[in-house]
């Protein structure tokens, strides 16, 4: 794998790239940023998704290319990274047991690969293989093959190379994975949301991470829902609409609300609730999604993100406090018009395994904590997991396959750290000593600053080498990951 130094080819100029048109897109200026930055941008268009492509047969072929791209968004001439041209790429709707077959041309210009975050499918070979690199110029096949009894939900994909992570999903790679329910839940409509951020200087570039943006974990001035800015919906009275959210960002947490809408949870990450919660908001942090019904009365409602506190830099140089950002109006719903019938009730979904009556078979620890070292310059400070930045050539955690461990994770920090498992998701038990009542399954758990999470995993259906990280994408490529065997 490649070390931490990057080439920064992400600050893309316009020359030598095509230009292509994105209708209807445009970004969202947030509070203390400068608009004549963005000047000439546009809102209040209608919410467009991302082209769709989905399996025939149990199988799903698709041609993925990673390029820098000159886009017009919203007016504006920008430079960005794109899948196969959009911001976001395109979704990919598959169900269990089908084979997904993605081809990925690498046109960066620095080394990329694919993570296709959350699925349950092997670690190894040509599967979600993170030890993979795809060189500049390459291509390299990817396949996945999901077992017949893979959870419903929603998921995405995004590059996993240590050290460019962060550049390459800021500047704009990234897209949905859906896995279909076996039994369909009703709803009039069916949207999905990517939220996530960017920062543009006023040439349309996007601009290096400061060493104080990587300690902190970067958060873009501009947010974003499916490349728009404050997207228009509309609906009718009684309509039930299934809004899938995918937090696409670096490390921005959406603490989101729909004042004056009903709110019903189906689940969060590949974790589905046996019934439905209603909900007067949700967080994601960066990685989450939220599998969210939402039940149409008339008025107008907007989506917002209020501010979220994910700690403060303490004694780190520079101080202060890291808020995932002001309020951000992210898109408006328009309820009008005559009212539909009531769907039917929301069925019950299988209960989840409860690993709480489980046999432990190991017990460790994983602490999280931003030390002193040299890894992200002079005075700062240094993301470690047990004390150690990621190397990729020593093993930091060996399981027993087909056991089930407990693990404590303790984060000694001031900023939260959302931790990432690839393949095997985690039942959260305990958070901060008390005791979890209800079934969480989630593949990014977040641990809030000074404090624990007790999670328990089923290391089961797949051997292997895979990691472990910090989902604040700065702070996994400055080393807060490790490699985890399953033998």
């Amino acid at each position: 794998m490649p070390g931490i130094s990057r080439r920064n080819a992400l600050i893309l100029g316009g020359t030598g790239i095509a230009g292509i048109a994105v209708g209807g897109t445009g970004f969202f200026v947030n509070q203390g940023f400068s608009s004549s930055s963005v000047l000439g941008t546009a809102s209040g268009s209608a919410l467009l998704e991302p082209t769709e492509l989905r399996s025939a047969d149990g199988v799903l072929n698709v041609d993925l290319e990673a390029s820098p791209q000159r886009v017009t968004i919203a007016g504006r001439d920008v430079n960005a990274l794109s899948y196969n041209g959009g911001v976001p790429g395109p979704t990919l709707r598959v169900r269990a047991g089908d084979t997904l077959s993605v081809s990925l041309k690498n046109g960066l210009a620095d080394p990329s690969n694919l993570h296709v975050h959350g699925l349950h499918v092997s670690p190894e070979d040509n599967s979600d293989n993170m030890f993979v690199t795809v060189e500049a110029g390459d291509s390299f096949d990817y396949q996945y093959e999901l077992p017949a009894d893979h959870p419903p939900g929603v998921y995405w994909y995004h590059p996993h190379l240590h050290g460019f992570v962060a550049d390459q999903v800021f500047g704009g790679l990234y897209g949905a994975i859906i896995v279909e329910d076996p039994e369909p839940i009703p709803a009039d409509r069916e949207r999905l949301l990517v939220i996530s951020d960017i920062t543009l200087n006023s040439s349309g570039n996007i601009p290096a991470a400061s060493p104080m943006d990587e300690m902190s974990g970067r958060e873009g001035d501009l947010v974003l829902v499916n490349g728009q800015l404050a997207p228009d919906m509309t609906a009718r009275p009684g309509e039930r609409e299934r809004w899938r959210i995918v937090n696409a960002s670096v490390s921005r947490y959406l603490r989101l609300r729909l004042d004056g809408q009903q709110l019903t949870l189906l689940g969060i990450d590949s974790g589905r609730f046996e019934t439905a919660q209603d909900i007067d908001e949700v967080v994601l942090a960066p990685g989450n999604r939220a599998d969210l019904l939402v039940t149409s009365s008339a008025g107008t409602s907007t989506l917002r993100a209020l501010s979220y506190d994910r700690g403060s830099a303490g004694g780190m140089m520079g101080g202060g406090s890291f808020r995932s950002g002001d309020e951000v109006a992210l898109a408006t719903l328009t309820v009008a018009g005559d009212g539909v019938a009531a769907q039917q009730a929301i069925p019950s979904q299988p209960a989840q395994r409860d690993l709480r009556t489980a046999t432990v078979n190991a017990r460790r620890e994983l602490v999280f904590a931003m030390g002193m070292g040299g890894g992200m310059g002079g005075g700062m400070m240094t993301p470690t997991i047990n004390g150690r930045q990621f190397d990729a050539s020593r093993i930091d955690t060996t399981v027993q396959f087909d056991s089930v461990e407990e693990w404590l994770l303790t984060n000694t920090s001031t900023l939260d750290h959302p931790l990432h498992l690839h393949v095997w998701p985690m039942q959260i038990i305990e958070q901060d000593g008390q005791p979890v009542d209800s079934l969480l399954w989630q593949d990014v758990v977040n641990i809030p600053a000074r404090s624990t999470t007790r999670v328990r995993i089923a290391f089961e259906d797949y051997s292997g080498k895979t990691v472990y990280h910090c989902h604040i994408l700065d702070h996994e490529d400055n080393g807060m990951m490790g490699i985890i065997n399953a033998s």
